[in-house]
């Protein structure tokens, strides 16, 4: 376990990219963890400093009602993590179980998991996931259930793929062989062999997690006043683009360098892995 989490902190090092990625990530986790403690109301309005400039007093600037810019993002962030990774939660749950199935016993199994995942990737995403949010009740419970409820196609499907490969590897056939249970071969021989490629699907949950809650918060079919997520702020400051394009550029700055680092990071994961195996 040292041994990997040594391999882990010398790959992040090992490049500016990776470096960078882990750094605005830690710093991102440490300030949604701490955002209760900072003396600053994310709620609290100020008529006389409305749509004020960054400043030193208020560094990322007010909104249109005089509340304070860098706490809503901050306190947007922490809404948007949370989705995020309660959706990939969600989604890799379900993918992983229904690709190790589908690959690993095949035949019947494997033709109807397919044909519902088929019929599920068919319909647009945006379009279920928008459908699915008018006729359930708007709020962060809802976006996690209908995000990771129906993102899970694409995983499933990968990780069908790595278990078809790996269940023809000598020690799964000598595992078959001497009778160990599905469970035990599942378990403890393919699933160590598909998890590089379960973490890029991870990260990647996020990712797209992060983005479609920005998209339905920014179409009002997401997070709801006065709870703030980027999206929610992006979508706030659609009537404030001339006088503080700030309140645009700043959620959609935070939205952009999340998704590309949870990529990045994904991606120097499963390399550290693959030399593993």
């Amino acid at each position: 376990m040292m041994k990997r989490l040594k391999n882990l902190f010398r790959a992040i090092f090992s490049s500016p990219i990776y470096t960078v990625s882990f750094i605005f990530l830690a710093l991102l986790i440490s300030l949604s963890l701490i955002a209760p403690l900072l003396p600053i109301d994310p709620n609290a309005t100020d008529v006389s400093n409305m749509s004020q400039p960054p400043s030193w007093q208020h560094l990322f600037g007010t909104d249109e009602v005089g509340r304070d810019y860098f706490i809503r993002v901050v306190y947007g962030g922490r809404v948007s993590l949370l989705v995020g990774v309660l959706a990939m939660l969600t989604a890799t749950t379900i993918g992983t179980t229904i690709g190790l199935v589908s690959g690993y016993f095949g035949g019947w199994i494997d033709n109807v998991l397919m044909r519902i995942v088929d019929i599920l990737s068919s319909i647009p995403w945006l379009v279920l996931v928008i459908v699915l949010s008018v006729f359930l009740k708007p709020g962060l419970g809802t976006i996690i259930i209908v995000i990771g409820g129906f993102s899970w196609m694409n995983i499933a499907r990968l990780i069908r793929g790595e278990t078809l490969s790996a269940k023809e590897r000598d020690y799964v056939l000598y595992a078959n062989f001497i009778g160990q249970s599905a469970s035990t071969i599942i378990f403890r021989h393919i699933f160590p062999s598909v998890l590089p490629t379960l973490i890029v699907a991870a990260s990647t949950s996020i990712s797209s997690a992060i983005m479609t809650e920005s998209a339905l918060s920014f179409l009002g079919l997401g997070i709801q006043q006065p709870m703030a997520s980027w999206g929610s702020l992006l979508q706030n400051a659609q009537n404030s683009l001339q006088r503080a394009p700030y309140m645009a550029i700043l959620p959609g700055l935070f939205v952009a360098l999340t998704i590309y680092s949870f990529n990045n990071l994904g991606d120097m994961i499963k390399q550290v892995l693959q030399r593993e195996v």
